[in-house]
């Protein structure tokens, strides 16, 4: 070999590694912000990821994620929200509590969002249809099913009289939710005590509550916290021995009773599909708000057992899924 393209080939060599250096920063970067923490909501963020990879990003290969988690600390999500703005990312994920910190943070780059609320209720979007601007998303409005969760709570437990609501004040269909929840209870003949929690020390002191208050069952509201900490609301359920109703299928796969509302999983899968499409040069503006389609009815026939609870077959036969 000549010398000459023998120094061109060490050359060559030498630069692949720097070539694959500024292929890998070439990437499209996603930022993804979120209220709640990442261990309590590392199934959510997979699911997130799922619908990217539905539009043809799979993290690592063609895109990068960027996650900022808050961990229910709801006063860093401004600075949180200004971090990824400033590394000027292509698009931005935020869930329900992080939106108005993110619409603060930019009016240029796209969002693309999961919440509970309507979104055209809180100005968020111009409409459903069309959402106008640099945002859209997914919402689930988990705050309008709350009669559903009471009716079916109380299916479980008709000999009920007093049932407890526990909410995070600070997250915003909870107050719809509890609303909905005193109206149905009214017309079910029942008297609901109403908790707040908006971390862990509050949720065990509501539990205590329940002990000395009587109560015959609770109902756990909507939101990002109360969802993150299943694990802490099953165990403290099943330690005094209390029917519990949830929103979601992973609290009632971790233990729980019973769980009925929209898909939370499949709201963060749907807008890792927008996150996508945008990526792929779709204006959020062309791309309609997602409402729910899919919700689930849980029961845990374990937790059932424990309890003394003889779940309706009609109950069960309504059932999408049914943990043994």
């Amino acid at each position: 070999m000549r010398r000459r393209e023998f120094i061109a080939l060490i050359g060559g060599a030498a630069a692949w590694p720097l070539a694959s250096h500024a292929q890998q920063m070439a990437l499209p970067v996603v930022g993804f912000l979120n209220s709640a923490s990442a261990g309590g909501y590392a199934s959510m963020a997979a699911a997130f990821r799922e619908g990217l990879k539905e539009t043809g990003y799979v993290e690592g290969q063609n895109v990068t994620i960027e996650y900022r988690w808050a961990d229910d600390q709801y006063d860093r999500l401004p600075t949180l929200a200004a971090e990824l703005v400033n590394q000027r990312v292509a698009v931005i994920f935020a869930n329900g509590p992080c939106i108005p910190a993110i619409k603060a943070a930019t009016s240029t780059i796209p969002i693309t969002f999961m919440t509970g609320e309507d979104p055209v209720r809180l100005g968020f979007v111009a409409s459903f249809n069309q959402p106008g601007g640099n945002i859209t998303g997914v919402t689930i409005l988990s705050g309008e099913v709350a009669a559903k969760r009471l009716a079916l709570l109380y299916e479980l437990v008709p000999h009920a009289k007093k049932i407890a609501t526990l909410i995070n004040s600070d997250f915003g269909p909870s107050g719809r939710f509890e609303a909905d929840v005193e109206e149905a209870a009214r017309a079910l003949g029942l008297s609901i005590q109403q908790m707040q929690a908006s971390n862990e020390r509050e949720i065990e002191d509501a539990f205590n509550t329940l002990v000395q208050a009587r109560v015959n069952a609770v109902l756990v509201g909507p939101g990002p916290f109360l969802d993150s900490r299943r694990h802490q609301l099953v165990a403290l359920a099943a330690k005094i021995g209390i029917p519990a109703g949830y929103e979601t299928r992973a609290t009632a796969l971790a233990g729980g009773l019973t769980s009925y509302g929209p898909s939370v999983a499949d709201g963060y899968r749907q807008a890792g599909v927008y996150a996508g499409k945008i990526l792929q040069g779709t204006k959020p503006a062309d791309l309609p708000v997602v409402q729910p389609t899919k919700f689930e009815l849980v029961f845990n026939l374990k937790t059932a057992k424990a309890l003394g609870i003889a779940i309706p077959d009609h109950l069960l036969a309504r059932a999408d899924e049914v943990i043994e």
